[in-house]
């Protein structure tokens, strides 16, 4: 019952492998938008934060034929990476770690924000009159305190995108070795006569590893706090 057939342990490998790469990919954009956010007013700051937010509240296929759109052969951006760089993004495992990362982005982003917005700023403007420039401001003072919300912030992403669906399956269809991740998988599985053993058996592994996800980051969080607090 619970032995994984090679296709089962192929789709759970590439959807581990999806997460890593969209959550590292993501993480330091994530932390710049989130001090941008959280620390600077400019024209367009309400829509600047709208775009990160999008994907939480429109449809995932919505995302992922937008991602098609812009990132296809014959897209803008994916032609240009294809013609100048012979890379191509759409319907290889490299495109769902992009829709994967875009569909977690906005998890990430609230929580470094608000770890963010917890940074006394006193702290920042005392080292700033030291004569710390803003970078060195920002390494030595405000990301060791933000550090917990960073955590948080990269585990709920790869949550996320280990378990994404909707934007992976419209940018990069269900190629079997390829693009069929965990969940596209137990979709697949889902549509065909006794394909229910491995559907069920793929439904408990991607609770148990989004739960192990969930459950070390707040573990690590609050050691972090600790620390920060001592």
């Amino acid at each position: 019952m619970f032995a994984l057939t090679p296709l089962e342990s192929e789709a759970i490998l590439l959807s581990l492998r999806v997460a890593f790469w969209a959550t590292l990919i993501s993480l330091p954009i994530a932390i710049a938008v989130a001090w941008l956010l959280a620390r600077v007013c400019f024209p367009g700051h309400t829509l600047l934060n709208g775009l990160v937010h999008l994907p939480l509240v429109v449809p995932p296929v919505v995302i992922g034929y937008l991602l098609l759109l812009l990132l296809g052969r014959n897209g803008p951006m994916g032609a240009w990476l294809y013609d100048w760089f012979g890379i191509t993004v759409a319907f290889t495992w490299r495109g769902a770690a992009v829709a994967s990362a875009v569909m977690a982005f906005p998890l990430m982003v609230r929580a470094i924000r608000l770890s963010l917005e917890n940074v006394d700023v006193r702290l920042e403007a005392a080292a700033r009159t030291l004569g710390a420039p803003p970078i060195w401001v920002f390494a030595t003072v405000s990301m060791p305190l933000m550090l917990p919300g960073i955590l948080t912030g990269a585990m709920l992403a790869f949550a996320r995108s280990f378990g994404e669906f909707g934007a992976t399956i419209t940018f990069v269809s269900n190629i079997p070795g390829e693009t069929r991740t965990l969940p596209i998988a137990l979709y697949s599985m889902t549509q065909v006569p006794g394909g229910e053993g491995g559907a069920l058996r793929l439904m408990i592994l991607s609770i148990v590893i989004a739960m192990l996800a969930l459950f070390v980051s707040e573990l690590l969080a609050r050691r972090l706090r600790a620390r920060l607090t001592e």
